[in-house]
């Protein structure tokens, strides 16, 4: 038996041997295996622009954050961009102020009214002063008044002149105040503005983080996506990268889809980093290094409601 099986193998061997030698002697040489025709990966869907968190500045008046006290939608509420979608409570404080503000600013347009009228009187007495002391000065001329008279005189049309110059410029300086007066009035409508949450761009709320009564905390108020166009986010390992390209056709599976999606590679992410979804396979490399692949879905319908739904895709080469 031992001898037949070193006469098997070297059978083997030799028709080995031959077929090589028949290939070389061909001039035919041996071809790799074909390349795959796609790239597998897994991935996620995602509202284009990716899900943003909408949230409330710090103020003097809520430095740790705000507390919130009306929410005007649910979730799953489609929005229409500037739509008032959550308040504060500090819109009462900032009401207050902005109201002291206007009165502020109130006050100095009427300063000014009265300080261009204080100027207006006081440049026409100092005219009549001036047509006065020119008077005495003729009168002194031909001795027809007394120079202490025309001294006089000549002292009050100087001081007129020089309340006149006075007032205008108190009444360039009350209209100086209107404008800063006006600039507060911004500022605090603009902190006004604040203390309400806006829809940035119109979209769906994804979720609620925060209620009424509730501090608001590092994840905001809101989520909000652009639904109406959803996109796929590969998960390319960076040594498959290289085979994939924008505009490529790429094919979107889940149980959870009623039927297979399409669409089109739309951008190559510049940034490699972890694997994010996990797949089933134990002997997976949970460490490996990805890029992420945007690709546009050609219908964005069946999606729309299953934002971080976990996918497979197939990249078409």
């Amino acid at each position: 038996p031992g001898t037949r099986r070193h006469l098997s193998l070297g059978a083997a061997f030799t028709v080995l041997v031959a077929a090589a030698g028949a290939a070389f002697a061909a001039n035919e040489p041996v071809r790799p295996p074909a390349p795959a025709k796609s790239v597998a990966a897994l991935g996620r869907l995602e509202p284009a622009g990716g899900i943003v968190r909408l949230g409330l500045p710090s103020t003097p008046e809520a430095i740790s954050g705000a507390v919130i006290t009306r929410i005007h939608v649910e979730r799953g509420a489609d929005v229409k961009a500037g739509q008032v979608l959550a308040e504060a409570d500090t819109i009462p404080v900032l009401k207050a102020r902005l109201a002291e503000s206007r009165a502020d600013l109130e006050t100095a347009r009427r300063d000014a009214v009265a300080s261009v009228s204080l100027a207006e009187e006081a440049c026409v007495l100092a005219e009549v002063a001036a047509r006065q002391s020119r008077r005495q000065a003729e009168l002194l001329q031909r001795r027809l008044t007394s120079d202490d008279v025309a001294e006089q005189s000549k002292g009050n049309a100087e001081a007129g002149a020089a309340t006149c110059k006075a007032r205008r410029a108190a009444a360039s300086v009350a209209q100086s105040r209107i404008a800063s007066a006006d600039a507060a009035v911004t500022r605090q409508q603009a902190e006004l503005d604040r203390a309400y949450v806006r829809a940035p761009f119109a979209g769906r709320i994804l979720d609620v983080h925060a209620h009424a009564g509730e501090l608001v905390g590092a994840h905001g108020v809101l989520e909000l996506g652009r639904v109406e166009q959803m996109v796929a986010i590969a998960e390319v390992y960076e040594t498959d990268i290289r085979h994939v390209r924008v505009g490529q056709k790429a094919r979107i599976k889940s149980d959870a889809l009623a039927g297979d999606l399409t669409g089109t590679v739309a951008r190559i992410r510049p940034k490699v980093q972890k694997l994010d979804e996990i797949g089933t396979d134990p002997a997976a490399r949970k460490d490996a290094r990805i890029i992420e692949g945007e690709i546009k879905l050609d219908d964005s319908a069946p999606a729309a409601s299953l934002s971080l739904l976990q996918v497979e895709i197939e990249i078409r080469r």
